[in-house]
């Protein structure tokens, strides 16, 4: 049994979208985390070192920030096929966008958000404007990040991109907003809206 660690309308919403569309057993532990503006308390019930979400425990296992859990769950659960295995030929491009998620979108996002010019040349991200074509560029020829397959990365990407859809961060793109909307119409979507409060 997965137990996640969650705050609603968090990162962590996202994987109970994974857990769902990988058919997984689990269950939720709801638990709070510093707010926006600083206030709010680590919680001591949750694994993260930072006191953030997600995190998941695995029969006392803790894994922790979202490609490490997407990476863990879809060898866990391979059933569905929502990651490539080991040995298999998408594997490379699978790790690659996982990887790519935390080490160069979010930080490249929070440049963006937070005012803050990327130092070319060090930072081991790049701006949005410079990210942003790289995605778009992988998800042309459709329908997902690896083609034909949906796969674990699709959560991470798709859920992003829904939740910033109308921001100015984002550019306009008609790759991205399709690619949006088959994310958010899956059925295990649905399911883990109607969770998100635990």
């Amino acid at each position: 049994m997965i137990t996640l660690f969650h705050r609603p309308k968090t990162r962590s919403s996202r994987v109970i979208f994974l857990l769902e569309e990988l058919e997984a057993p689990y269950q939720i532990q709801l638990v709070t985390t510093r707010t926006r503006d600083g206030g709010g308390a680590v919680d001591p019930a949750n694994p993260h070192p930072h006191g953030k979400v997600p995190a998941i425990s695995d029969d006392a296992a803790i894994v922790f920030e979202s490609p490490a859990i997407a990476l863990y769950l879809t060898d866990k659960f391979p059933k569905n096929r929502l990651g490539p295995l080991v040995g298999e030929r998408d594997r490379a491009a699978y790790l690659s966008w996982l990887c790519y998620y935390t080490g160069v979108l979010e930080p490249a996002f929070m440049s963006k958000f937070m005012n803050v010019e990327v130092p070319r040349g060090t930072a081991g991200w790049v701006p949005v404007e410079e990210a942003m074509p790289a995605i778009i560029k992988a998800l042309s020829p459709g329908p997902y990040v690896l083609g034909e397959r949906f796969s674990a990365a699709d959560v991470l990407y798709g859920t992003t991109f829904a939740m910033f859809g109308q921001s100015p961060m984002m550019p306009k793109s008609t790759v991205i907003d399709d690619y949006v909307q088959r994310i958010v119409a899956r059925p295990a979507f649905a399911r883990a809206q109607a969770r998100d409060g635990g």
